[in-house]
């Protein structure tokens, strides 16, 4: 059996219901919408977002969990699925999930106002129910991300990215939302201010690590995770470079800048920035933070009472930094 589905395992009836959930709350009355909606529906990724929030409402509910939970998991997938859309174009994106991407089928125009669509339906799925905690853990997150995400455009221009600006932006763009869905399966049912703050830090902890992996497939092997070499095509300059830099000879650092600003498009060149990382112990140094975070993550879960609910946060917090894409 596949990580995934042995995560799955306790939750498996209850990731139906969701489906189910999530499918509804984002029906609509226009005819081009639902046929947008159905696409991306038949094209589901892990719903790792969705299974943090079931996964922790279960732990903190003893086994029981109530239609705030189910609200809860869409919302963060839907929030999750418009950024998703949004960065697609953005970024120009072509391709989602070894499938075209929305833009591409529908262009640009289609895609954002999707997007948008997908974020309003999240925002009035709480204040239509009146889960109003429930809104303001989301869109918290939301201001998080998109602040996250100024920050790297901000600081890549310049080029000027410390190890701390670096953990302030993955902490934003990523392990916020990661972040609320733990908190919103603990608010679903009624846990204590005290547990909602701790897997709120969980889910930080975990969010911090699945970016940082997500960073090391970089200079990973060609055929594994996201194609070698994109981060430095694109100019984003992520933890083993930031800290080859930070310790590069003045040589070295002049050569990698210079490199990085005008020539990252060339195979070559990228071939030899991943090398001059490996070498510096950019690498190993970026694994041994991702442990740091996944380590806090679990000192986190364990001060919680074993079962099979915990036991399933834990193996995702370890297929985080495992997987291989």
């Amino acid at each position: 059996m596949k990580t995934v589905e042995k995560i799955k395992q306790p939750i498996y009836q209850e990731m139906k219901q969701f489906e189910q959930s999530f499918y509804r709350s984002m029906k609509s009355n226009v005819s081009l919408l639902d046929r947008i909606v159905y696409f991306i529906v038949n094209r589901k990724g892990k719903q790792m977002r969705p299974m943090l929030t079931l996964l922790t409402a279960k732990m903190m509910g003893n086994g029981q969990i109530n239609d705030r939970t189910y609200l809860g998991a869409s919302v963060v997938e839907l929030i999750h699925t418009a950024t998703l859309v949004h960065d697609d174009v953005i970024d120009n994106s072509q391709i989602r999930r070894n499938f075209y991407s929305l833009n591409a089928l529908w262009k640009n125009k289609i895609a954002v106002l999707v997007g948008d669509y997908l974020l309003s339906r999240g925002i009035l799925s709480c204040t239509e129910t009146k889960n109003f905690d429930l809104l303001d853990t989301i869109s918290t997150a939301m201001k998080e991300m998109a602040e996250g995400e100024l920050l790297q455009l901000e600081k890549s221009r310049t080029f000027n990215i410390q190890e701390g600006d670096y953990y302030q932006i993955i902490r934003q763009k990523t392990a916020a939302l990661l972040s609320a869905c733990c908190a919103m399966g603990a608010l679903s049912v009624h846990a204590k201010e005290k547990d909602v703050k701790l897997m709120q830090a969980f889910g930080i902890n975990v969010g911090m690590s699945f970016q940082i992996k997500d960073d090391l497939f970089d200079y990973g092997p060609r055929k594994i995770g996201k194609p070698r070499g994109i981060d430095i095509r694109e100019k984003k300059m992520t933890l083993p470079l930031i800290y080859t830099i930070s310790n590069a000879s003045k040589k070295n650092k002049k050569w990698l800048i210079h490199a990085i600003k005008n020539h990252s498009k060339k195979p070559k060149v990228v071939k030899q920035i991943i090398q001059l990382v490996k070498e510096s112990g950019g690498i190993q140094y970026t694994i041994k933070k991702m442990n740091q975070y996944r380590d806090e993550a679990e000192n986190i879960l364990m001060t919680y009472p074993k079962n099979k609910y915990r036991d399933a946060l834990e193996l995702m917090l370890h297929y985080v930094i495992d997987r291989r894409f």
